[in-house]
């Protein structure tokens, strides 16, 4: 049985800072490629972090960096968003997402088996605003 659950949303002042965080079981999230998600009302959603297995790169989208850290933590099977400098677009329900393969910013993030299909976490939301 596969999981992810996603925790630490909430409401920040714009140039805040929070942290997502994203619990695994059923899989081994060294094993594949692990990444960040957001969507806004009325928008598409859209990449924002990613890790790559395969080849050990991380990726972000143009308009998070310098801000957001996407992190792995191999001995508890969990993955994190540290997200500073916070600003009101960033305003959006976030996912973790676990596949074989996934696309940020134009980049692939490739796991060890490329025939994962996607488990995605059921959503945080984050909302910036004074």
């Amino acid at each position: 049985q596969v999981q992810l659950v996603e925790s630490g949303g909430g409401l920040v002042q714009p140039g805040g800072s929070l942290r997502l965080s994203c619990a695994a079981s059923g899989f081994t999230l060294d094993y594949h490629a692990i990444g960040w998600f957001r969507q806004a009302p009325g928008k598409e959603r859209e990449g924002v972090s990613c890790i790559s297995s395969s080849d050990g790169r991380t990726y972000y989208a143009d308009s998070v960096k310098g801000r957001f850290t996407m992190s792995r933590d191999n001995a508890k099977n969990t993955m994190s968003l540290q997200m500073n400098s916070l600003k009101p677009e960033d305003t959006a329900v976030y996912y973790c997402v676990v596949a074989g393969s996934t696309v940020v910013g134009g980049m692939v993030c490739r796991g060890r088996d490329l025939r994962k299909p996607a488990s995605w976490g059921q959503g945080t939301q984050v909302t910036v605003s004074s």
